[in-house]
């Protein structure tokens, strides 16, 4: 009990810290997971921490937070995973909590977007030192090139990341074995006052179905947040960025949605009908990982999931360089930090 007790403490700290530091969306996310449970503490192989990123990316939800919860599970099974999601979740809710309190009094769109234009570019650079050290994990052969091209090229195009890495983990199923043979957006009601059960309701239906990244969430909050009239196209747009620059979940934009219609209280309920279907979600990531070692044929699939899960974070490393790498400033930043990731690897070895 005494060892359990620790393992919780342990891991309480540990995705605390990242809720409060790991800016920049779940590909950032994913790449201080990364450094911390791969490259600091060794408690997993590159290759088994890219199995558990694609098995992640198979189930509805913010794929980093359940990634955390998932990391949390092994260690220290259902109460581990309560505790790495909670801990991971609830510094980035109170962060964009007060940052929404204060919006249109303090916080302004200008300062959001000044503060994006300074710390995006920080967040490519962890992204690109993550895609190079899993490049092994994600690309292996000639075919997982082929794959990693086609997820590459089919989710720059607009393909439904959830159709992208399911059809490249049939591809590799199919190739390893040639012997063998996007959600609708349908709003729950019809537009009625934001009571607090409404708000729940709403972010409750959004974390059950959605896949993908921000550009999704941004989908899903115009049709069931601005085409009720609870708030206007600006707020949204501020609301996702936030999300997005702040430290944690970028789903944490619904804390700050929820603020807007209904104060403290809609903050919670929002980000608590959010997040709740991932609690149920991570606890299918282990089965999945363990059917794969029991199961050739899902072994493959899985592969071909984590190598188009992987392709598909460089297309979010080129839409964060499109839209803020484009000033002196940022790409100095850019440089700066990717010579410090890189200065501070080779000083380990």
């Amino acid at each position: 009990m005494q060892r359990r007790r620790q393992v919780l403490v342990h891991l309480a700290r540990q995705f605390a810290f990242l809720g409060a530091t790991s800016i920049g969306g779940p590909a950032a996310h994913i790449a201080m997971m990364r450094r911390r449970f791969v490259e600091r503490d060794g408690e997993l192989t590159d290759a088994e921490f890219g199995r558990l990123v694609g098995a992640c990316s198979l189930v509805p939800g913010p794929n980093s937070t359940e990634l955390a919860m998932t990391l949390g599970a092994r260690r220290a099974g259902v109460p581990g995973l309560f505790v790495s999601g909670i801990s991971f979740i609830l510094p980035a809710a109170v962060i964009v909590a007060v940052v929404a309190a204060a919006y249109e009094r303090a916080v302004t769109s200008d300062v959001i977007d000044v503060a994006r234009q300074w710390l995006v570019p920080v967040v490519a650079a962890l992204i690109v030192r993550a895609l190079v050290s899993l490049r092994t994990v994600a690309v292996a052969n000639a075919r997982d090139l082929a794959v990693a091209l086609y997820a590459i090229v089919a989710s720059a195009l607009g393909v439904p990341e959830l159709l992208v890495i399911v059809v490249a983990g049939v591809i590799v199923a199919i190739l390893s074995r040639p012997t063998r043979g996007a959600a609708v957006l349908v709003p729950l009601w019809a537009p009625w006052s934001p009571s607090l059960v409404a708000v729940f309701l709403v972010f409750l239906k959004i974390g059950s179905v959605i896949y993908g990244s921000g550009y999704v969430l941004l989908a899903f909050l115009e049709t069931d947040v601005v085409g009720r009239g609870w708030v206007s196209e600006r707020v949204l747009i501020d609301a996702v960025a936030v999300g997005q620059i702040a430290p944690g979940p970028v789903f944490t934009t619904a804390t700050f949605i929820g603020w807007q219609l209904r104060g403290a209280w809609g903050a919670l309920a929002a980000t608590a009908g959010i997040f709740v279907p991932s609690f149920v979600f991570a606890g299918l990531i282990p089965r999945i990982v363990a059917l794969a070692d029991r199961r050739p044929i899902v072994h493959d699939f899985l592969r071909g999931v984590t190598t188009a899960s992987l392709a598909v974070m460089v297309v979010v490393l080129w839409r964060l360089g499109d839209t803020t790498l484009r000033s002196p400033q940022s790409i100095a930043v850019f440089v700066a930090t990717g010579a410090f990731l890189l200065w501070r690897e080779r000083r380990r070895e």
